[in-house]
């Protein structure tokens, strides 16, 4: 059993809560259950009221599979704690005492949970060996409506999620929300493989001098392929010989510091996103958008978002995926599935947050815009799809599921899910 079980008895009054006694049987009436705390800190319910004999009291709510963990969590040391004036156990088997040495009450609720209860429960966390998540033998069942809104829900904590690393490079760029979104584009760039190490490309240049350079693409291309470590070899090829020039007087110039330790990776990666043409795409798109954040910040049509991502790298990447050798002539433009990423990775949680920093929701046009972009397909999505078909019809359904296997289904979070409510009810 977990603690959030407790939770869930509480919050949904899933038990005998009109016919209460503490341990040391004094009548206990519940007036209000509080407010769920569902921060990492404090009691696990705020500002409840209850009675006790004739006695009301208001404060905060904390829950323990045994009443000694209040110790063993160190409670009784922490002023987080000090108005606690109920505490909910499974299993008691200590007195538990404030610091003025009166005891707090303890409700024992395993006494007052019905049995029915505590077996559903019970069979939904024993994950069978066929089951790839604790409800799967179930989730066909879910209805279609709960589960559109429980993903919707849970794509705003993916949202949430994302904002962390937009904040945190806020922070280091002193709030230069255009300098936010070239390192988020750069990362994006480089996919799952490269991304940490366009990134770290990315902040290791100041966005002044992307700025300077950005009218010659030429520049770009040296400025990034030089921080990233690929222009170190000795090769004939005019270009890269340009490039290595390029480079070098920008470097002097800038007083530029290459702080990579390694090299982007080619391994196992399709030639269309070789590190190389990626880098290519970025700086191209840097010289020809040159009110790129404004578009960010402030488009509202997706479809002319998609056509300014539409670029092309330079002439020489049309017949190259690496410096030294020549392959067959070709476009290499964006295609729509690698736009359909950076709207999902970079323009959605960019947005999002933007939105929030201005005080502004537009929560319900972002939703709107992943439900617009096709669904992804990956090993997770093809799981769910196993279990309930047609579940993930869009973007926003994809990136909620990953988000939910995630953040909920891996961590047995199931008291804390929609779906593992319903499945008790």
């Amino acid at each position: 059993m977990k603690e959030d079980f407790i939770h869930y008895l509480w919050k949904f009054k899933k038990f005998n809560w009109k016919e209460l006694y503490t341990t040391d049987q004094s009548k206990l009436t519940i007036i209000n259950i509080g407010k769920h705390n569902t921060e990492a800190s404090g009691p696990d319910f705020l500002n409840a009221q209850i009675g006790i004999r004739d006695e009301k009291w208001a404060g905060n709510v904390e829950m323990h599979l045994k009443s000694s963990d209040w110790y063993a969590h160190k409670h009784e040391q922490d002023p987080a704690y000090d108005n606690v004036i109920l505490h909910v156990v499974w299993d008691y088997d200590v007195d538990v005492f404030r610091k003025d040495g009166s005891s707090i009450p303890t409700l024992e609720i395993a006494n007052f949970t019905d049995k029915d209860q505590l077996d559903k429960y019970q069979t939904l966390i024993q994950k069978k060996p066929q089951d790839w998540i604790y409800c799967g033998s179930s989730f066909a069942k879910f209805d279609d409506f709960l589960l559109e809104s429980w993903l919707e829900r849970v794509y705003i904590e993916r949202l949430e999620d994302k904002s962390k690393l937009i904040h945190q490079l806020l922070k280091k760029s002193t709030n230069n929300w255009e300098e936010v979104l070239f390192k988020l584009l750069a990362k994006n760039f480089g996919l799952n493989v490269n991304g940490d190490i366009f990134l770290e490309m990315a902040e290791s240049i100041p966005f002044s001098i992307i700025r300077k350079t950005a009218e010659s693409q030429t520049q770009l291309e040296a400025l990034f392929f030089g921080q990233l470590n690929l222009l170190n070899d000795q090769l004939e090829e005019p270009y890269y010989v340009n490039l290595q020039k390029e480079y070098a007087f920008l470097k002097h110039k800038y007083q530029l510091k290459i702080e990579l330790q390694q090299k982007p990776q080619f391994f196992r990666l399709r030639p269309g996103n070789f590190p190389t043409i990626r880098i290519a795409q970025l700086a191209a798109l840097y010289h020809r958008q040159k009110n790129l954040f404004k578009t960010f910040a402030y488009a509202y049509d997706l479809d002319k978002l998609k056509s300014i991502l539409k670029i092309q790298p330079s002439e020489f990447w049309k017949s190259h995926y690496n410096f030294s050798t020549t392959s067959k002539k070709s476009q290499k433009q964006l295609t729509s599935k690698f736009i359909n990423l950076l709207l999902i990775n970079t323009f959605v949680p960019f947005r999002f947050a933007y939105a929030r920093y201005k005080g502004k929701d537009e929560n319900e046009f972002l939703l709107q815009c992943m439900q617009a972009i096709p669904s992804e397909k990956n090993q997770i999505i093809t799981k769910f799809e196993s279990l309930k078909k047609g579940v993930s019809k869009n973007a926003l359904h994809s990136q909620s599921l990953k988000q939910l296997k995630k953040q909920y289904c891996d961590k047995q979070r199931c008291m804390s899910c929609n779906l593992g409510i319903a499945y008790l009810k």
